[in-house]
């Protein structure tokens, strides 16, 4: 094994791990605002990758498409969060549970009732090829997803922690009572949460799509990674998101190529769970 395979492999992990962190923050302040789990997550990566897709065949490229399907996914967290999560608050966890659950499995049903279960693919998008830096190939639309990803990632840090909007979010999530007895408007931290977090998942998608085949099941095959990398990077945690993500994209890239693709899965969780045992409230979690 040369050590080009090894870096070629590195630097896909990590262009790959950044998709599956910015994935997973949304999942993660989800959780830290209300400590709802949304089981519903990966169907709405679909539905992302779907609506860039969409607009592609209208004629707009994903690059051009990426602040309206941001913004729709967004739109969808107001929604979502108005519609059926402010009723399950004060419902038994169970409840909860099965009102994401369910979520989940009608937005999937929905997508191959209108779209069939045909995997589809954008073709000739405005960023293609691939770039050469020494003996490593890195292909385009990757190196522009995982770039995009680091920057929404910046970006989504900077607001969190230096705007006062962003304070009151992590009031919010740090005591939910007390935030509201300070005047903070817990109610609309908690709508600005999902909508924050699904627009992340619209930036993921959009981004996805110009590499990844585009089908009804495809957000089952990125949410148990989000959810590994929420657990492993600590519920709540921005900075454990991105961590855990760039983690996993790196083992599961190493994983396959120095053991078998086939066990590359198994390996993540396996990590998951050697990580959980010492530390349960995962790397930047708080006990």
């Amino acid at each position: 094994m040369s050590k080009e395979f090894i870096i070629q492999a590195i630097v896909s992990g990590v262009l790959m791990g950044l998709i599956y962190a910015l994935v997973a923050v949304g999942l993660s302040l989800i959780f830290g605002l209300m400590e709802i789990v949304n089981f519903a997550h990966g169907e709405f990566l679909m539905w992302a990758m779907y609506a860039s897709f969409w607009f592609w065949v209208l004629g707009l490229d994903p690059l051009f498409a990426l602040p309206l399907v941001a913004a729709l996914l967004g739109l969808a967290g107001l929604l979502v969060h108005y519609g059926i999560i402010r009723r399950l608050l004060t419902a038994p966890m169970l409840a909860q549970v099965c009102g994401t659950f369910g979520l989940a499995v009608a937005m999937r049903a929905a997508a191959q009732y209108l779209w069939t279960p045909d995997f589809r693919t954008i073709t000739n998008p405005l960023i293609a090829g691939r770039v050469q830096i020494g003996p490593i190939f890195i292909g385009q639309p990757q190196l522009v997803a995982g770039a995009v990803c680091l920057l929404a990632f910046v970006l989504l840090w900077l607001f969190v922690t230096r705007t006062e909007t962003g304070l009151a979010l992590q009031a919010t999530a740090q005591d939910r009572q007390a935030a509201a007895v300070m005047g903070i408007p817990t109610e609309r931290m908690s709508a600005l949460g999902w909508a924050i977090g699904l627009g992340c998942v619209g930036v993921a998608g959009t981004m996805l799509s110009t590499f990844f085949y585009v089908f009804p099941d495809v957000g089952a095959s990125f949410a148990p990674l989000a959810f590994v990398a929420v657990a492993l990077g600590g519920f709540g945690s921005i900075l454990g998101s991105l961590v855990a993500g760039v983690l996993i994209g790196l083992v599961e890239s190493l994983g396959g190529l120095l053991i078998d693709p086939s066990y590359k899965t198994l390996i993540v969780f396996g990590l998951y769970l050697a990580v959980v045992l010492v530390r349960p409230m995962g790397l930047f979690g708080r006990f």
